[in-house]
């Protein structure tokens, strides 16, 4: 399993229209069979910076994901809001193993 953490920090004015577009694309995203898990996360102290966490079930499932219809449109969607480039860390799941998934 791949755990992808991709870190964004959004515009104030930009944070609704962020979170709707968002939660649109992690909705699309759960029907991917590639897909495990998609999770869209807000920090506490700082409402403009989230965290979406992203699991999926293969090492091919991330390209396939990018190829999307749903991922472009938010891509361009979100691509304004962006207070600064968005980044990512790849990252291996240990526990619980893959057979849960």
């Amino acid at each position: 399993m791949l755990v992808v953490h991709v870190h964004v920090h959004v515009k104030p004015e930009y944070v609704n229209a962020f979170i709707e577009a968002t939660l649109a694309n992690a909705r699309e995203s759960l029907r991917e069979p590639g897909v495990a898990r998609f999770d869209v996360i807000q920090q506490q102290d700082d409402p403009t910076r989230f965290v979406l966490v992203e699991a999926y079930r293969t090492p091919e499932a991330p390209a396939a994901h990018k190829e999307t219809g749903h991922y472009a449109a938010w891509r361009d969607a979100v691509a304004p809001m962006m207070a600064e480039p968005r980044s990512s860390a790849k990252f291996t799941n240990l526990f619980p193993d893959d057979s849960r998934w």
